[in-house]
């Protein structure tokens, strides 16, 4: 018995409908590959953004703490330097502020308290150091962090200066 041409038609045009149905597989396969990559490497960016800002973010508190504990020192800031790294003094009143750089960690403590508050784990480098200018005692602090990510291009440094303003 001879069928008729239509179904015959319909065979050809179903084999033809499972290939396209392969090629839009493979088609949305490597389109699903590409854009997860992508998404990812867009997600892997935005966690460096994050990690920058709050480096930069928690530098420039401390950098304002820092200013602030120099403007309000009563007596004469020093500086000095030992094994671990360096320790500045800077005296208020009875008691006195400290910071040290102890192994790329600094820290900020008070001389009557018993713990001292870490403001950053891992430092570059951080140097202290008092410039005259005319009559003022002024203070500069240059601090470099270390980034928390190799494929970081540009580093994070950046430089404190105060005053004292009670001598």
């Amino acid at each position: 018995m001879k069928l008729p041409r239509t179904i015959l038609g319909l065979r050809r045009q179903a084999g033809i409908m499972l290939i396209e149905c392969l090629v839009y597989l493979a088609v949305f396969a490597i389109l699903t590959s590409i854009g997860l990559a992508a998404f990812y490497y867009c997600w892997n960016h935005t966690k460096a953004v994050i990690f920058a800002t709050e480096d930069v973010s928690s530098a420039l508190r401390a950098g304002e703490r820092w200013r602030a504990d120099v403007r309000e020192a009563t007596g004469k800031i020093s500086v000095e330097t030992t094994p671990g790294g360096e320790l500045l003094r800077i005296p208020r009143g009875k008691d006195a502020v400290y910071y040290s750089d102890h192994d790329g960690a600094i820290r900020r403590k008070l001389a009557s308290a018993n713990s001292s508050e870490l403001l950053f784990a891992k430092t570059k480098a951080s140097q202290m150091q008092a410039e005259t200018r005319g009559s003022v005692n002024a203070w500069r602090w240059e601090l470099e962090l270390t980034p928390r990510r190799q494929e970081t291009q540009l580093p994070l440094v950046f430089t404190f200066e105060a005053a004292q303003t009670k001598p």
